[in-house]
């Protein structure tokens, strides 16, 4: 569009206080005004007299007739004109004008006015503090339906209204955004007539009709910026290599169809000529990371190098730990790198990488330092990918040519997020859980019935089980009115003086957080008393009870991972959540979903109809998320739709060099995106 780009300034009546407020908004040009969208509409077609105000604030548009003008004292020494009128029904209403002298002088007895309040009703008389009065029905846009805009500073909806107004007309015509085919094909305005009925709709239909097609414009072209940059794997048929089915067979059970989902697509991906991009996404104790291993050795048979990073020390150990144990008795050649080897230990590891001496690497950042080479590495495996930065991912992904990358995350996304977030991956899912595994249990527990908890966890130690405590902190506050570790610690002591425990927290240097979680593993240690830093990863069939003291202050990803700490055996498991008096709405809400449901997906759907999209995984973070039209949490199947139709297009013109995709091409070269 022409001027499309051009600054508000330019617009009559906009100075620089009123530029200040609309860039409040996000409305900085006249494409940002006309993409404004109204927060509500109000519709004049038909007068709303003052009988129909059952309820206070409702805002009433009619004829009113003057009867009487009288000032009366303020509280303060002044004086505030007050004029009595009637409506067509003979409804009395009381204007009150403060600090609207001049209105005196404007309105006359015997003289009729139209009016848009905003009443309350008290002993039967109707009053009104905020109002607009004017001599012509028109002026007050009687007859049609007007838009109410979000608000900041001293803007009024007038000066909004009018400033839209003004940036249509000089946009006009609006070309359009979308191949012609697509108007008629899906069902959408042309771009054109949506923008004038986002802001001047004939009926309320047209409202959604019309912030539907500029929300899957909107959708369609974050949905293109990520699909062209996607490799379209041709179909190959996997082939399961021998060292693969040997791990298979000395397992003590059967992969879950999920599991044998994701490795085939992984597999296909992995013998593709183009290189794997793909998100591996596994509920809470699901099993992705005997998946990864598995892909691992598909690629280890083949005379690759594979590279494993995970977030943190503590994870990695575990992660080289459980590998060993699973492949090294097939032959596999597997190295643990941390900042915390030593620099002659490191040098060994090095060489040996460099050399093509060992076949999986396993560790942190450590592993994309300058001074780390691989061989022959072509397969880079990245776990809970979001607690890495995108430079860090290059970095490591850097270390070789075109490598296949599979990121994983235990966190589930939501569905809206993940066809938006990552529609330049492909995604395999994992939701069931192994054989045998049954749902935790979920209590929710108020102060007073912490003793009844405590008595519960106890016959659980009784049973040789194990348990967790949790708390927000390390150290108790000044107020002592937030329980922590180190007090608790203390305090569980006196509660379970049979029971030997250890704290827990990150405070602790690494090799003593591994120390105890291996003699938790061993049963040495009947409870732990941690912080969060338990929540990923730490796998202990023994553990049977998860205890999250003041659960109303975390948040609903965090709470089911930590209670996925639990439940990851067949033994019964139990997860308390305790909370404190006076909670929020939300926090209540948090709570409940988490005792009526194990489904992490659901969970996910949940907190994001709960918070927003918050803080979402992976790289564009920065205003990737701020959508003028389009709900992350109502128009799922809007996202589907334009991610399916941006698929279309990559697949067929990735190029955009055809001619029913020029108008595209031009939106491109736009930096629409």
């Amino acid at each position: 569009m022409k001027d499309e780009g051009k600054s508000i300034i330019n617009i009559p009546r906009i100075g620089k206080a009123a530029k200040a407020d609309f860039e409040n908004l996000g409305v900085k040009t006249y494409r940002d005004l006309i993409s404004l969208c109204p927060r509500a509409y109000e519709d004049r077609r038909s007068e709303r007299r003052l009988k129909s105000s059952s309820v206070d604030n409702t805002t009433i548009y009619c004829r009113i007739r003057i009867e009487r003008k009288d000032y009366i004292p303020s509280k303060k020494g002044g004086r505030t004109l007050k004029i009595l009128a009637r409506d067509d029904d003979q409804s009395i209403l009381e204007l009150y004008c403060f600090n609207r002298d001049y209105l005196d002088k404007r309105l006359h007895i015997g003289s009729e006015y139209y009016i848009s309040a905003s009443v309350s009703r008290m002993k039967g008389i109707y009053r009104a503090g905020a109002f607009e009065i004017k001599e012509n029905a028109s002026e007050l846009g009687f007859g049609k339906i007007l838009p109410i805009y979000p608000l900041s500073g001293n803007l009024n909806q007038k000066t909004v209204r009018s400033a839209v107004d003004y940036a249509l007309s000089a946009l006009s015509p609006i070309e359009d955004e979308l191949p012609y085919s697509f108007y008629d094909r899906l069902g959408l305005m042309h771009h054109a007539k949506a923008y004038l009925y986002l802001h001047h709709p004939e009926k309320m239909s047209y409202v959604e009709m019309a912030r539907r097609t500029l929300a899957f414009s909107e959708l369609f072209f974050l949905e293109l910026e990520s699909t062209r940059e996607k490799n379209y794997h041709r179909t190959v048929r996997p082939v399961v290599t021998s060292l693969e089915k040997k791990l298979i067979g000395s397992l003590p059970f059967s992969l879950t169809d999920d599991q044998e989902k994701a490795l085939d697509e992984i597999r296909a991906d992995l013998d593709s000529s183009s290189p794997m991009n793909r998100l591996l996404e596994g509920d809470v104790g699901s099993g992705k990371t005997l998946v990864a291993w598995l892909s691992a050795l598909h690629e280890i048979a083949k005379g690759a190098q594979v590279a494993f990073m995970a977030p943190t020390e503590l994870l990695a150990k575990q992660h080289a730990e459980n590998a060993a144990s699973l492949l090294e008795p097939l032959g596999v050649r597997i190295c643990y790198l941390t900042g915390a080897i030593s620099e002659k230990g490191r040098g060994l590891l090095l060489r040996a990488l460099e050399n093509g001496d060992v076949d999986l690497a396993i560790g942190t950042h450590a592993l994309f330092t300058d001074d780390v080479a691989f061989r022959n590495l072509r397969y880079v495996i990245i776990d809970e990918q979001h607690r890495f930065g995108v430079e860090q991912r290059k970095q490591l992904i850097g270390k070789a040519k075109d490598p296949n990358i599979l990121s994983m995350t235990a966190t589930p996304i939501p569905r809206s997020l993940a066809l938006i977030f990552f529609s330049n991956l492909d995604l395999s899912v994992i939701k069931t859980k192994p054989n045998g595994r049954l749902p935790i249990k979920t209590y929710l527990v108020s102060e007073g019935k912490r003793d009844e908890m405590f008595r519960s966890i106890e016959v659980e130690f009784q049973r040789g089980h194990q348990a967790y405590f949790v708390y927000p902190r390390i150290e108790e506050d000044e107020e002592g009115s937030i329980k922590a570790v180190e007090k608790m610690y203390e305090e569980l002591r006196f509660i379970y003086p049979g029971y030997e425990s250890r704290m827990i927290h990150s405070h602790l240097k690494d090799e003593e957080k591994v120390d105890i979680l291996n003699r938790f593993r061993a049963g040495e240690y009947a409870y732990l008393v941690s912080t969060s830093v338990i929540e990923v990863g730490i796998d202990i069939p023994n553990a049977t009870c998860m205890v999250i003291e003041h659960a109303d202050r975390f948040g609903l990803a965090a709470l089911h991972q930590l209670r996925g700490r639990v439940g990851r055996s067949s033994l019964p498991s139990y997860c308390f959540l305790v909370y404190s008096n006076g909670i929020s709405e939300d926090a209540k809400e948090r709570l409940k979903v988490m005792r009526e449901t194990n489904d992490g997906f659901v969970i996910a759907e949940k907190d994001l109809a709960i918070r927003g999209p918050g803080e979402i995984s992976g790289s564009r973070q920065s205003g990737f998320l701020k959508l003028k039209f389009a709900s992350l949490v109502e128009d799922t199947d809007l996202i589907a739709l334009a991610k399916e139709e941006a698929e279309r297009i990559s697949k067929d013109d990735k190029g955009l060099i055809k001619a029913e995709n020029a108008i595209l091409r031009k939106h491109v070269k736009g930096n629409i995106f």
